[in-house]
């Protein structure tokens, strides 16, 4: 097994290795060391999808546009990519009567 607690590992990752170290430790076909190894690492992957899905939450929260109690969130949201980004596309320009500032 990989260094699963890599700073490049996605939340998806440590949470398929996490499936991956309960699965070994319910076949009991390990020994006791090897065991509570596995137990040490699995704790730290828990702890870091926790962490992730909390960080997603504040993110979300901010593209929400309000807080938990229903008011307007005046924080910017400071986005960090995490993937590759796409190639552009061409758009079609926006006509001066799309520019309006009616919604209907």
């Amino acid at each position: 097994m990989s260094n699963p607690l890599s700073d490049n590992l996605t939340f998806e990752q440590a949470l398929a290795q996490l499936e991956l170290i309960v699965r070994e430790l319910e076949d009991g076909e390990i020994g006791l060391e090897e065991s509570l190894a596995r137990y040490e690492l699995g704790v730290g992957l828990l702890k870091r999808c926790y962490a992730q899905l909390q960080e997603a939450e504040k993110r979300i929260m901010l593209l929400s546009g309000v807080d938990a109690e229903g008011r307007p969130v005046g924080v910017p949201f400071e986005h960090v990519a995490t993937a590759e980004a796409a190639p552009p596309e061409n758009k079609r320009r926006r006509t001066t009567s799309e520019n309006s500032d009616e919604l209907f």
